[in-house]
């Protein structure tokens, strides 16, 4: 009964709404319309066509490589097959750093040709005229602080963010920036729980958080991670849901077995 009562789009309003009454929200990332359309079906309130498709879908090590156009690819395919969840996008590394004009043309090409809902960018002060510049535009932003895995090379390490005094000060003074610029949410990857949980309390608007404690509005993983498809990355705040891996390894190698004794297709499944 409650599935067909549910097609009510999720917009950023309905995100305010339920950090509002204290409801969480849930938040994956996906990269095509196959499995997009299974996550909005399973009822997922965001969707994050995330620059880690650089990771899981072309194999490189960082997200970096990834350019604007790949993104706006992945980007369409999400949308055709999302009927419900608010589709955020990332715009990847060096389309919007150091440029705000550069950045506003990013965005404004991700919301035209890709037909998204809002686009997400790292940073805090060094980015917010980027910030600002694309909200004039009337396009919705999440800004995303802690460990910016665009700037892997700065930090050099993927660990914890802002475990020290002075960072944890500025990570608090560029998340009540980016919601004094107009951003709806803001997502904290990898910093303590307890500091995630002081931001959430501070601000109006969703904090959504990724190896962020519980303290936060909502939680966001990685789909391929929670699936158990990658096998390399194990951080500790990622609750495998399945064992992909194993299972779907499992299905190919019964697939070849068949093939190589011509079990495969037997009499029924042929015309």
């Amino acid at each position: 009964m409650s599935q067909h009562k549910e097609i009510k789009r999720v917009t950023t309003h309905v995100l305010q709404e339920m950090k509002h009454r204290g409801e969480k929200i849930s938040m994956l990332t996906a990269y095509d319309y196959s499995t997009a359309s299974i996550v909005d079906q399973a009822g997922m309130d965001v969707i994050l066509v995330g620059d880690s498709a650089s990771n899981v879908m072309a194999g490189h090590e960082t997200t970096l490589p990834i350019t604007l156009d790949q993104m706006i690819y992945h980007a369409s395919s999400v949308i055709r097959a999302v009927k419900r969840s608010l589709v955020v996008v990332d715009l990847p590394f060096g389309s919007y750093q150091g440029n705000s004009k550069g950045a506003l043309k990013s965005a404004v090409r991700i919301m035209k040709e890709a037909e998204a809902h809002a686009v997400k960018l790292e940073g805090g002060s060094e980015i917010i005229e980027c910030v600002e510049r694309i909200l004039k535009a009337g396009i919705p932003v999440m800004g995303h602080l802690g460990l910016t895995p665009q700037s892997i090379y700065k930090f050099g390490t993927y660990t914890v963010r802002a475990k020290e005094d002075a960072e944890a000060k500025r990570l608090i003074k560029d998340a009540l920036l980016l919601q004094k610029a107009g951003c709806f949410a803001i997502i904290l990857e990898k910093v303590p729980a307890s500091l995630a949980e002081k931001v959430a309390a501070e601000l109006a608007i969703p904090v959504i958080g990724i190896g962020a404690g519980g303290g936060v509005d909502g939680q966001v993983l990685v789909l391929h991670d929670m699936l158990g498809i990658t096998q390399e990355f194990s951080p500790r705040f990622l609750r495998r849901y399945l064992n992909l891996f194993d299972s779907m390894k499992k299905a190919f190698e019964n697939y070849i077995k068949d093939v190589k004794s011509k079990d495969f297709p037997n009499n029924s499944e042929q015309y």
